[in-house]
């Protein structure tokens, strides 16, 4: 389907299933290549990047770990400016090479501010992956390791992306009309 209703909003379909598949794989791929051999632990970044967390982590080929933190920054389908801990760090990453999965990154607070925690907890490394990124809203300096797409600066929604808790089990990622 190339429109969709969630709610009160239309979406349009902005990058299907397929081309997300393929994507994944390919950043995997990178990943392998590029961490191999080394002490990594992958922290996905929820809720939103839980089903990515997933699919990139089950195609990582060498021995690894992940866990989860959960950050909230969006209120509806604007970003508040403001980040809220809501679970906190419970890995000891000293001495490790962190890879922060993310679903989007559209201002860089969140990233910025999760790299900055990392760095100040003793890791060795931090890379970043994220599925989505909206270079026309970034406000902040920040190097994405592992890139997925880049998107215009519209809200979407699908593929762990929700508008108010809906929409994230959609395989397609939608862009919000109207």
């Amino acid at each position: 389907m190339d429109e969709i209703r969630i709610l009160d909003k239309t979406f349009r379909k902005l990058i299907s299933e397929e081309e997300i598949k393929l994507r994944i794989k390919e950043l995997a791929g990178q990943i392998n290549t590029d961490l191999a051999g080394r002490d990594v632990i992958f922290i996905g970044v929820l809720n939103g990047s839980f089903i990515f967390a997933a699919d990139i982590f089950r195609q990582i080929d060498f021995p690894a770990r992940i866990s989860f933190v959960k950050l909230a920054s969006y209120a509806g389908t604007d970003s508040s400016g403001t980040l809220n801990e809501l679970i906190g760090w419970n890995e000891d990453v000293s001495g490790r090479t962190i890879i922060v999965i993310e679903d989007i990154v559209d201002t860089g607070t969140t990233i910025k501010q999760i790299v900055n925690d990392l760095l100040l907890r003793k890791a060795s490394e931090v890379r970043i992956a994220t599925l989505f990124f909206k270079p026309s809203s970034c406000v902040e300096s920040i190097e994405i390791d592992y890139k997925g797409f880049e998107i215009p600066d519209d809200f979407v929604i699908g593929y762990g992306l929700d508008y108010n808790g809906y929409g994230r089990n959609l395989p397609s990622v939608y862009a919000l009309i109207s």
